[in-house]
């Protein structure tokens, strides 16, 4: 297995620890926002980015062949999923992806349904793209999250949905959903002539009893579904902007090849290709040693805060890297960023951020060094 590298990113032009003046009431806040890692990248992947700085020329590429062969050949292997390369397209990241997709299914005025809490920028491109903004609030129990298919449904037939904006596995909430959960939303969605566009940056983020089905791979919706995922969240390259759209419906496919064609935005980066080449072909131990530290630091903030504060409502993770947490029990919204920020000094995700019943909850990044997970989990025990 790879040994992890931290690296210490404050002043490295970093947005996650050199976050923008007013984002947070101050500077000097130990950050767990943003879902980037602070961990370097696979040795694979530095060096096939140094080999290249190297040969000192950054012209255009030729090709993303070996690019697509890689993310198919990752899909084969770590998901049992056979796709085809003539269905892949790139889109310089997942919100993009969503955005662009949200536009090429609907209409200005038309309804699209997200699931809060959950993660903001679905929210900002339904409103962004002048659609309006239908929500199936996932149900709470005691930090396990399920769907309220009745509601589900109800809402697309009521609200006349177009297009459903499906993440899975889920953030904020750390659910994997269950191949049955999802095979009963889309037989609801292709019901009702509802599109599905599934953000699964986070799937190979998933724990021991756990496994992450791939929407688009799921027998008899292939058709209505549109697939985002990206090496950017599984191998730390999110600044490198590349990503990957499995769209089955050969129409759509040809609709998309227009709208990206129309915005010259058809093919990644040179050291984008090489560094999401490498990761496909040689992180995979890299990943697993990603794993391992993200299920110990979870089990390092149960063990710190949960003893000395049982109140708080921890939720299960089952997928992602980002721990949820409902801290109601001892303070009210009012005032959680006193708390969080005032009293804690760290820089969170809020759940008001996510839309849905999570005003009193903050997520938090687990992909750093222990000691940062302690260190936070000790101040909330203090705090709180």
């Amino acid at each position: 297995m790879e040994t992890l590298i931290y690296r210490d990113r404050k002043g490295s032009n970093c947005l996650k620890w050199d976050y923008p003046a007013g984002q947070f009431s101050r500077q000097e806040l130990t950050p767990l926002w943003v879902a980037d890692m602070d961990f370097a990248a696979p040795a694979c992947v530095r060096q096939a980015l140094a080999e290249q700085a190297e040969f000192g020329v950054f012209g255009y590429p030729a090709s993303s062949e070996g690019y697509y062969q890689a993310f198919l050949d990752w899909q084969r292997k770590w998901h049992g999923v056979e796709l085809q390369r003539d269905r892949l397209r790139y889109t310089p990241g997942v919100v993009a992806g969503f955005y662009w997709f949200v536009q090429l299914l609907s209409q200005p005025g038309e309804a699209v349904l997200i699931q809060p809490p959950v993660y903001y920028p679905f929210r900002n491109a339904v409103k962004d793209t002048g659609r309006r903004l239908v929500t199936n609030e996932l149900v709470n129990s005691h930090g396990v999250y399920t769907i309220d298919f009745d509601d589900f449904e109800r809402k697309i037939v009521d609200e006349q949905v177009k297009v459903f904006l499906l993440c899975s596995p889920h953030n904020p909430a750390g659910r994997v959903w269950k191949r049955a959960e999802l095979e009963r939303m889309l037989s609801i969605c292709r019901a009702h002539g509802v599109r599905v566009i599934a953000d699964e940056i986070h799937q190979d983020f998933v724990y021991p009893g756990h496994v992450h089905t791939p929407a688009a791979a799921i027998p008899g919706y292939e058709d209505m579904v549109v697939s985002l995922t990206a090496p950017s969240k599984t191998f730390n390259l999110a600044g490198l902007k590349m990503s990957v759209a499995t769209i089955p419906d050969p129409e759509l496919r040809g609709r998309f090849d227009e709208f990206v064609g129309r915005l010259r935005l058809t093919d990644g980066s040179l050291p984008g290709i090489a560094a999401a080449t490498a990761a496909y072909n040689g992180g995979r131990d890299w990943l697993d040693a990603i794993l391992e530290t993200v299920q110990a630091n979870y089990r390092c903030l149960q063990e710190i805060l949960l003893p000395a504060r049982p109140k708080v409502v921890l939720s299960p993770l089952e997928g992602t890297y980002l721990a949820w947490l409902d801290l109601g029990a001892y303070v009210a919204p009012e005032g959680l960023t006193e708390l969080v920020e005032g009293r804690c000094g760290l820089a969170a995700d809020y759940g008001r951020w996510f839309g849905g019943s999570a005003a009193c909850h903050i997520r938090l990044n687990l992909a750093t060094k222990q000691e940062i997970i302690a260190d936070a989990a000790r101040r909330l025990a203090d705090a709180l």
